[in-house]
């Protein structure tokens, strides 16, 4: 099997820039929001070449108290990230946030670089900033729709009981979706990187197995501690 991968060039990157500049007439012209794309896209790229070359310093430095920097920096921001559908942030919701992410991210983290993978060095950099960023960013989205969903169903007069099953189900539609699709309609992000790179695809499968696996554990479990959390609050 042919082991290489294909060389993207900056400027092959433009092709794919044309569907992308349709979707930001749409959304201009539709939402009348001339900043958020563009910046969300500047962000997106800005970030992406720092953590290059961040990734590449960090996978050559053997030292578990920078890995445990970078993880805790990535809950932080997953945490303020989470919240920004919430129209009425307060300083304990981001503490939830927080609080729900790190517990329901770190316990899958940990069974997957420990029990799954049974890494050599549990703070192996090059598997374990990977994975705790699939996961990290998994559980985030999951508690932003959550929150979201919470909120709304709370003002509109609904009780908490309710409205905290609404939510838990809204969250986890995206993640039920890809466990019926996967295989069928789309090979994700992991599985498609290693057949690109010359992986046996029944390797690459069990790898995705265990990606989505663990994106549903930590997603579900997150969204479960932050509403329970909020519980108090609305009860």
């Amino acid at each position: 099997m042919n082991t290489s991968i294909y060389n993207i060039s900056l400027l092959n990157l433009l092709w794919v820039m044309i569907p992308v500049a349709m979707v930001i007439v749409i959304y201009i012209r539709w939402t009348q929001d001339k900043v958020t794309l563009f910046y969300a896209l500047f962000r997106m790229l800005i970030q992406l070449i720092l953590i290059g070359y961040v990734l590449t310093y960090i996978f050559n430095v053997d030292s578990p108290y920078l890995v445990l920097l970078i993880l805790s920096v990535m809950l932080v921001a997953a945490s303020i990230i989470s919240m920004r559908p919430v129209e009425k942030r307060q300083n304990e919701f981001y503490l939830y946030a927080f609080i729900s992410i790190s517990i329901g991210s770190v316990f899958t983290l940990i069974m997957v670089v420990l029990g799954v993978l049974r890494l050599e060095s549990w703070y192996e950099p090059r598997y374990i900033i990977p994975l705790a960023g699939m996961i990290f960013a998994n559980a985030m989205n999951a508690v932003s729709i959550a929150a979201e969903r919470l909120e709304s169903e709370i003002n509109r007069g609904n009780v908490y009981s309710s409205a905290r099953v609404i939510s838990y189900r809204a969250a986890l539609i995206p993640r039920i979706n890809m466990l019926f699709a996967v295989g069928l309609v789309s090979l994700p992000g992991m599985m498609t990187g290693q057949i690109l790179s010359g992986i046996d695809p029944l390797i690459a499968v069990r790898y995705q197995i265990m990606v989505m696996l663990m994106i549903l554990g930590s997603a579900g479990i997150s969204v479960a501690i932050y509403l329970m959390l909020l519980k108090k609050r609305y009860m």
